[in-house]
């Protein structure tokens, strides 16, 4: 029992952590406290992504073979916690400034932080849906967090029901799942799928993968994806655009790998089917977005079809592709989410598009940091956005899937025109109403920073290839 304890010593910390602060502050201040609690929870996100990437070695089980301590899942928690930190610290001054901060805020995402890293840790079934609805939960109350704002209920509502209908697909898929393999532990089921599947088997795995499909945004479960995103208060958007989405990527690989690695031929036809639509549709459907939130959804949707192109390889390379490129994406959108953060005229804030309009005249070292990560989005060489999807390309063709790879790169063409758009408008707008931009060292470091990682990251990307190397083999045996 210790030794299982210690193994989760992690998750546990931060459970302790949000109980304690959520007691502490029902007795105090209250949203009083709102401001020093983000800073407390972003040290403490950031401590344990050290601690887990600096102490973490070979593989540990826990209870059973129900939640795996390997390199795969120190990667994504790492991942996870670092950009939930920072997302944290950047939303502080811009939620106090419009009187959004609460102290349940920053709460919520702990508790959300800890079902992703049982999400991405996962090794049973039942594990799997409560770290699933763990972070699903909350990030519903963080949706609506603006109460008296009407999209940002309707986010909420929208996201809570169709978040309900995907969990329901996710556990029909579980029990038939069950009903087939006599377990709920991945290790059991790829041990009953050895070989020839049953054909109830197949179908569980088909609804598992519905249910996984809807928590990357991936088409054509991505509906709520849009209305979220736009009626979410904006430092909520650029949380729902990074951390969940790596914990999706690595909840997605794991069921994949762990429970139905023995019949890869089976389920990567389906995910090759998932990355495709996916990649077309985000890249089509962001062209006539106005609301500059609203085009960075269906970025994220054509973004999750790259990386689900890298998981369709089911390869040990694919698995490290599709790290790799979880990693730039998620530092591309702190970054992009930064620059959005900080736009606003007479102290509002501004989404549309056509607001940048001869931004660079105003403000050139913004504009040149943002068209950097506009430009890495697109794929645009020498950038390190390119190279993340050089990673996936390559992975496709390598596992057998050319007509992928050929589909990625003409998807990746189409939607380099929504960002170069914004470009555009920065650079060669036409004259009118200049943007303000909020005056915070914290957006504009976490800004610069980005863009300086897309272009210094090219030279090693920072050994994050060495070590999604390793965390892929953990996984992929």
């Amino acid at each position: 029992m210790q030794a299982d304890l210690n193994v989760i010593l992690p998750e546990i910390v931060i459970s302790v952590y949000a109980m304690a602060a959520l007691l502490f502050t029902a007795y105090t201040g209250k949203d009083k406290m709102a401001g020093l609690l983000v800073w407390l929870t972003a040290a403490l996100f950031t401590a344990m992504a050290l601690w887990i990437g600096a102490t973490g070695q070979g593989t540990r089980t826990a209870f059973g073979g129900m939640f795996n301590d390997d390199g795969f899942a120190r990667f994504a928690k790492v991942t996870i916690l670092l950009s939930a930190a920072a997302v944290l610290v950047m939303s502080q001054e811009y939620m106090a400034r419009r009187n959004i901060l609460r102290f349940e805020y920053p709460l919520l995402v702990s508790l959300s932080a800890v079902g992703m890293m049982v999400m991405v840790s996962a090794g049973d079934l039942m594990v799997l849906y409560m770290g699933l609805e763990l972070q699903s939960l909350a990030l519903y109350v963080v949706a609506s967090l603006r109460r008296d704002n009407a999209k940002s209920t309707e986010a909420g509502l929208k996201y809570f029901v169709l978040g309900a209908l995907s969990s329901g697909l996710l556990l029909y898929g579980a029990s038939l799942t069950y009903g087939y393999a006599g377990t709920t532990l991945f290790s059991g089921i790829i041990a009953s799928a050895d070989g020839q599947a049953p054909i109830g088997l197949l179908l569980g795995l088909v609804f598992v993968l519905c249910g996984l499909a809807f928590k990357v945004s991936a088409v054509p479960f991505h509906m709520w994806t849009p209305d979220v995103y736009q009626g979410s208060p904006t430092p909520v958007t650029a949380f729902f655009a990074t951390a969940p989405k790596m914990a999706a990527m690595g909840l997605f690989a794991r069921v994949m790998h762990d429970a139905f690695g023995a019949i890869v031929g089976d389920w990567q036809q389906i995910v090759a089917l998932l990355s495709l639509l996916s990649m077309f549709l985000g890249a089509v459907a962001a062209i006539g977005q106005t609301d500059i939130k609203r085009l960075m959804a269906y970025s994220s949707i054509a973004h999750m079809g790259y990386a689900l192109m890298g998981l369709a390889a089911g390869t040990v390379f694919g698995v490290q592709s599709m790290l790799i490129y979880m990693a730039i994406y998620v530092t591309m959108n702190v970054g992009t989410f930064a620059f959005i953060l900080s736009m606003e005229r007479d102290g509002q804030p501004v989404t549309d598009i056509k607001s940048l309009n001869m931004y660079s005249k105003a403000h050139p070292a913004r504009a040149m940091a943002m068209l950097v990560l506009l430009f890495s989005l697109a794929g645009v060489p020498p950038f390190l956005g390119f190279f993340g999807k050089l990673y996936v390309l390559r992975a496709a063709y390598e596992g057998g899937l050319a007509w992928l790879a050929v589909a990625g790169v003409v998807a990746s063409v189409i939607g380099a025109f929504y960002y170069l758009r914004i470009v555009y408008y920065m650079y060669f707008g036409e004259e009118g109403e200049t943007l303000e931009t909020m005056r915070s060292p914290v957006l504009w470091g976490l800004l610069m920073v980005s863009a300086a990682v897309m272009l210094v990251g090219i030279i090693n990307m920072f050994g994050v290839e060495g070590v999604a190397q390793a965390a892929a083999a953990t996984l992929v045996n």
